[in-house]
């Protein structure tokens, strides 16, 4: 042979190398080593903990307090309305039971327990609570046709008054003739409350006077009669009222000089059942409904006639159910009804946004409705009522981590141990035959005994 000799071929790999080694190549041979550098080691997780690690991923890109619970009770039927103050120390709750507990997280310990319980109207529901501004006063809704103001430690400073029910025009009566439905405090001025009630009507009150309103709006209809006007809301401004009526419509009035009862906006079939929940964003772009029929509709304010998306299968039967943004608006959050035939609990369902997309729903309760919620800006911590016919309570999720206050006061203390002198010891008798007035009373007893019976025989 002459030259270099052949290099080998490329099939045989059992003849030894002559020359240059071959570019490294990922291959296995029989006896299963690794030729070359070695491939990447296989993904052992499966489709779906990949999905479950992805949406874990977007919980905690959101940072959603959802790590504890706890929950207040002491109601005897659902929790319909709710509302937190300002500083997030002090949390109002309303039933169906017709009473309203007051918690305050400073004083309460573990065993979380109200401090204070009302009863507004006997044999009405609590269908709305509103802190004024300053959170010094407060707002209180029932199925009555009178709301009533307490001051923050619970006591009365006044109802309004009713309207006279045999006035057929509803502008000329000073207040309202039929049960109320929803009412909220002005969000910059504390003298300012708005109202809705059956009677298909909306008022603006100062509450420094009780005896007559400020302003009465009657919702455009399609045809004459009274209609209930179901829900209201201010906007973040206090600039314009949004109302939800009867017949399924939207109406929007902007509050300028000389403005009526002429809605500024008219979405004549905003649903098709009543709506219970109505909610502004804070920049004045978009609003939120809810409803019986059981969506949430998106809507821009800017272009009414269409709703930019609506949610489906989203189970309410109740009156009270509504909307609420997180601190920064990046998402929203509405709860769900318990149905009869289904095997899903109330949950609660939160809402990108910006990408209009579920993001996360928690389960609250496998066997209770939630009614409403509210995500606290100052605590960072979400509430959810929730109940049924028989029991009813807040449900406040928090994080240690990512929430401040609020519930993480009263779960770090423990209940207050019990003192010595909790206990009234009562006198222990050991002996009672030995009491005179045993005695006394045994005598007579014994000696009638022998007149009947005789002497004993001593044998």
């Amino acid at each position: 042979m002459v030259g270099p000799p052949r290099p080998p071929p490329t099939d045989d790999l059992e003849e030894p190398l002559i020359g240059p080694p071959r570019p490294a190549a990922v291959e296995e041979d029989d006896d299963g080593e690794i030729i070359g550098p070695p491939r990447p080691p296989p993904s052992s997780i499966s489709d779906d903990e990949d999905d479950e690690d992805s949406d874990a991923e977007e919980e905690d890109q959101y940072r959603i307090p959802l790590s504890n619970e706890i929950v207040l009770k002491g109601h005897t039927k659902v929790v319909s309305t709710l509302a937190v103050d300002h500083s997030g120390s002090r949390v109002l709750s309303g039933s169906y039971d017709y009473s309203v507990r007051m918690y305050d997280f400073q004083g309460m310990n573990a065993r979380l327990q109200s401090f204070r319980q009302l009863e507004p109207f006997e044999g009405h529901q609590v269908r709305s609570l509103s802190w004024s501004p300053t959170s010094d006063r407060f707002l209180c809704v029932t199925g009555s046709a009178q709301a009533k103001i307490y001051d923050r430690d619970g006591l009365t400073l006044g109802e309004f008054v009713k309207g006279d029910m045999y006035i057929r025009d509803l502008k000329n009566t000073k207040g309202h003739i039929s049960g109320m439905t929803c009412g909220e405090w002005h969000p910059k001025t504390k003298e300012t409350i708005l109202t809705s009630s059956e009677d298909g009507s909306l008022r603006i009150w100062d509450v420094n006077d009780f005896k007559s309103q400020k302003q009465v709006i009657k919702p455009k209809l399609a045809r004459p009669g009274r209609v209930p006007v179901t829900t209201c809301a201010w906007d973040r401004e206090g600039k314009s009222i949004a109302g939800g009526i009867g017949d399924g419509s939207l109406q929007i009035w902007n509050l300028k000089p000389g403005w009526g009862s002429r809605p500024d906006i008219h979405v004549e079939k905003g649903h098709s059942d009543d709506i219970t929940g109505l909610k502004f964003s804070s920049d004045g772009r978009i609003l939120l409904s809810r409803s019986f029929d059981g969506s949430l509709k998106v809507w821009d304010l800017r272009q009414m006639k269409e709703p930019v998306r609506v949610f489906e299968d989203l189970p309410n039967n109740y009156a009270q159910t509504n909307i609420a943004f997180s601190p920064d608006e990046q998402l929203f959050l509405t709860g769900t009804s318990v149905e009869r035939d289904s095997e899903t609990g109330g949950l609660l369902c939160f809402y990108d946004r910006a990408k209009l997309e579920l993001v996360s729903r928690v389960g609250i309760s496998p066997t209770c409705s939630v009614v409403q919620c509210a995500w606290h800006p100052k605590l960072n911590q979400v509430f959810a009522t929730a109940g049924d016919k028989n029991q009813g309570g807040t449900h406040i999720l928090y994080d240690p981590s990512l929430s401040e206050r609020g519930a993480l006061v009263c779960v770090a203390r423990a209940p207050r141990k019990k003192s010595v002198d909790d206990f009234q010891a009562n006198p222990v008798i050991h002996n009672p035959h030995a009491l005179p007035v045993v005695q006394r009373s045994a005598k007579p007893q014994a000696s009638a005994r022998e007149n009947i019976e005789g002497p004993n025989e001593v044998s």
